[in-house]
């Protein structure tokens, strides 16, 4: 007989049923995937108590949003932190661990803030995959793009991508796989530029005072040009801005052989493992909420 799961593990068992099973993929033109994504976003964080706006923009003739959650602690026109993940799939795939894994580890830190006085915003980016990735109605880039001038608002953010597979093996890419890095896949990995280096190590210090989730840090140059994988997410435009940005990630498909395939479903992911992960974002927003 298995040992029953956590309450946070059904939790976030509940919101990526919602998004990768009750509602499937989640992609432009696909009758109204998207919105009823957002509506579920929107409709679990209005039910924290948290102040909600629709970021609207028209992608083909469509209109799609980012949805952006406010703690208390976020005072008008003043600076915040930011954790975010995008809500969208490729057409071709339900998207449990790419990236509704990540959306429900995102709606449950922000249920454990909604009362909070740290200034968070928790944003549900939209259109990160492509046809739209790295174009400028990538979601994050419309977000990072109306910030303009405003962007010294946003003292750091968090990209949640991909964090629900553990493996017993982990591929690298060449140039790392000789760096001493764990064989096993049940780490979680903290991605950063050199801007944004210092941010990574608070975050790092904080994740390694949880000892039941390992993680390990990189930190790449030139806005990880030199690698390019490790711009394929949502952290990138923040990079591209100037503004200090990490990726958390379970490296993808360095680690997940169903990355946009139609086999990336609920039953392969770990949702102990998202459940420690929300422990170690709580304790890292904890630890940035003391240095505001």
């Amino acid at each position: 007989m298995s040992p029953r799961p956590f309450p946070l593990e059904q939790a976030l068992r509940r919101h990526v049923h919602a998004l990768a099973v009750e509602i499937g993929p989640r992609a432009p033109f696909l009758g109204n995937s998207l919105e009823r994504a957002a509506a579920y976003i929107e409709e679990t964080l209005r039910g924290f108590g948290l102040r909600i706006e629709r970021q609207r923009f028209a992608f083909e003739g469509i209109e799609v949003a980012n949805l952006l959650a406010w703690t208390p602690g976020v005072a008008p026109g003043g600076r915040y932190w930011l954790v975010g993940a995008h809500y969208d799939s490729v057409a071709t795939s339900p998207g449990a661990d790419d990236n509704a894994s990540a959306v429900a580890v995102l709606l449950e830190l922000a249920g454990r803030f909604a009362e909070s006085r740290i200034p968070i915003c928790f944003a549900a980016f939209t259109l990160e995959e492509p046809p739209v990735h790295m174009t400028l109605r990538q979601g994050s880039r419309v977000f990072v793009r109306a910030l303009g001038r405003d962007r010294h608002r946003v003292r750091g953010a968090v990209i949640l991508e991909m964090v629900g597979y553990t493996a017993p093996r982990q591929r690298y890419p060449l140039l790392l796989g000789w760096l001493g890095y764990p064989q096993r896949g049940d780490f979680i990995g903290i991605i950063a530029d050199m801007r944004s280096r210092r941010f990574a190590r608070r975050i790092l210090e904080a994740f390694r005072s949880n000892p039941d989730l390992p993680a390990e840090w990189l930190v790449v140059p030139f806005r990880g040009w030199l690698l390019p994988d490790v711009r394929l997410s949502d952290h990138a435009p923040f990079w591209d801005a100037g503004i200090p940005a990490v990726m958390v990630t379970d490296t993808a498909f360095y680690r997940n052989p169903h990355y946009h395939q139609p086999s990336d479903t609920i039953d392969t992911l770990d949702f102990g493992f998202m459940a420690r992960l929300v422990e170690s974002l709580s304790i890292a927003l904890r630890e940035l909420g003391t240095r505001c």
